[in-house]
């Protein structure tokens, strides 16, 4: 049995009300982004990348526009201060970019850091501590005093070293488990490391509030936010940062709040990876900021290749549901969906191209590499009439008449209904023609003539009946109402024409066209029936002739 009673609250509410984040609307700007996929992302693999896959990923988070790449943990492993030097060696850092190394506040892991930095054009050095009651009590079993010094000797460290080279370092620090510690006494750490630092406008420093572990609600992250924000010294040459995880699923809601509350930069990784349930996904929260007509200064315009290399060199797979990356994350296969999207995409394209409101799509499947065809209007037995239309238009030109929709609909959802499986583009196509095109059993067109005639019009339609020959002869007010009455005049069948629609399927000498028509028998019931050919007049023949078969079936 499940015990609640043994859980109880780890995290602490800052000493004073912060709640200014909760009377702002939306992210205005997007902050600085630092990918940290090649060490926190890297770590959490089953298999670390290799040193080649390391570099494509890098080269990668580049092309991406990453301006801030933490590279490793250079004194953890050989691997790692190999991936640095070669960055460093082969010169594979743009001038634009700053690569960041992670380091804990001991004074030989440090030093190996600076060591393995040697040559680096530009760096950021960020340095860590725990600071929360349970990492105080159990694992370090040190005082409050005590762990403040691991800090600050830390921070003395690095700026002993940095003014040792001929270096461009930055520094970072970080109160680990900054969510478990208590907000006032996490706020007297970074003050006494930034007084270490004294930070100027030409040369800020780091202070990352990382949620080490989720422990609370987001509103309370970013009070917890708000509080150091307002209450940090130097803070107009401090870039507040964030480093959230996503133990509590919350992890794009704890950043997206922290931002609000007077954050600057995020930490993360693409599609979240990283240990446990992993880091704040950078993909969603990006695409977060640029549904509300924010540019995020990250490209992620061909989210496809994106994924497939990041699958490749991870070896860890994108959720088919995942925000924005995954497969299906545009697919609609219900039927009121699938209506409303074609209907908005309709109405976006008479009335508001350059504007996005599409019901059910919060943004342009296009604008991060999908297509319509293929991603959106997905066909399975739960579509409808509007999405599956939708597919034969716009994959093939066939614009279905308003009334035909419906039988069309069940047709083709019947057939995904008995194979048990979704349809494809072309599998809507080849049974919306086995079914209603040019359907030529019992009644198969050979040749059709019209001589016009004391006001009317004279048809001669020479067909095959169940491989017979016979020529049926009408008179009509039109082509297709002479026709009819040919039909009908060497037959029993009664029925009358209720609907008639045509169009051209394509543009250009070869083009074809399309005709629907649709039969009505006395009992109410119709029958619908398409026909296609280079000429309209035949396609019309056709498609009536296709009604009048699929009567005999």
């Amino acid at each position: 049995m499940m015990n609640p009673k043994k859980y109880q609250r780890q995290y602490f509410m800052p000493p004073e009300t912060c709640l200014d984040w909760a009377s702002k609307e939306y992210i205005t700007k997007a902050p600085s982004w630092c990918s940290v996929d090649l060490r926190d992302g890297n770590q959490a693999l089953i298999i670390p990348m290799s040193l080649d896959e390391k570099i494509e990923f890098f080269k990668q988070l580049v092309k991406v526009g990453f301006k801030e790449i933490e590279v490793g943990f250079p004194a953890a492993s050989e691997t790692e201060y190999t991936f640095l030097r070669t960055l460093i060696e082969q010169d594979l850092i743009p001038d634009d970019v700053t690569i960041q190394v992670l380091t804990q506040a001991r004074e030989h892991i440090i030093k190996k850091t600076f060591a393995a930095l040697e040559g680096a054009k530009k760096a950021i050095v960020h340095v860590y501590n725990s600071t929360s009651v349970a990492q105080r009590e159990q694992v370090f079993k040190k005082s409050k005093e005590e762990i403040m010094k691991i800090a600050t000797d830390g921070a003395e460290l690095l700026k002993r070293l940095a003014d040792e080279t001929d270096g461009n370092f930055q520094f970072e620090y970080s109160p680990e488990s900054f969510t478990g510690t208590e907000v006032d006494y996490a706020l007297d750490v970074c003050n006494a490391v930034l007084d270490i630092w004294q930070p100027r406008p030409d040369w800020k420093v780091i202070i990352n509030l990382p949620v080490t572990v989720e422990l609370s609600l987001p509103h309370v992250y970013a009070s917890q936010i708000e509080y150091m924000s307002k209450h940090m010294k130097y803070r107009d040459n401090v870039i507040l940062s964030l480093h959230p995880h996503n133990d509590r699923g919350c992890g794009i809601a704890d950043t997206e709040l922290a931002l609000l509350a007077g954050a600057d930069r995020v930490e993360g990784t693409l599609f979240g990876n990283g240990e446990r349930t992993g880091n704040v996904d950078i993909i969603t929260l990006a695409l977060n900021m640029y549904t509300h007509g924010v540019d995020p200064k990250l490209d992620f315009s061909n989210l496809p290749e994106l994924t497939e290399t990041y699958e490749r060199l991870t070896r860890m797979k994108v959720y088919e549901r995942q925000p924005y990356s995954g497969k299906l994350v545009f697919a609609a296969f219900s039927g009121s969906h699938q209506d409303a999207i074609a209907k908005g995409m309709h109405w976006r394209e008479e009335k508001n191209p350059e504007h996005w409101d599409i019901p059910y799509l919060p943004i342009d499947p296009k604008d991060v590499g999908r297509e319509y065809e293929s991603d959106v209007i997905r066909i399975n037995s739960q579509s409808g009439k509007g999405g599956i239309s939708y597919v034969l238009e716009e994959n093939f030109g066939f614009h279905i008449p308003g009334k035909m929709r419906e039988d069309v609909g069940y047709t083709v959802k019947d057939v995904s209904d008995k194979r048990h499986q979704e349809l494809v583009p072309r599998d809507i196509l080849k049974v919306f023609k086995k079914v209603y095109v040019n359907i030529d059993s019992p009644y198969r067109l050979k040749e059709v003539h019209f001589v016009q005639k004391d006001g009317g019009i004279e048809a001669e339609i020479s067909l095959d009946k169940a491989g017979v020959p016979k020529l049926y002869h009408g008179k009509g007010n039109g082509r297709l109402d002479a026709v009819s009455n040919a039909l009908k005049r060497h037959s029993d069948m009664n029925y009358s024409i209720v609907t008639y629609q045509e169009h051209a399927l394509n543009v250009g000498s070869n083009s074809q066209a399309c005709a629907y028509v649709a039969v009505q028998e006395p009992n109410g019931s119709i029958t619908w029936g398409a026909g296609i050919h280079e000429d309209i007049i035949t396609a019309s023949v056709l498609a009536l002739i296709s009604a009048v078969n699929r009567l005999n079936i």
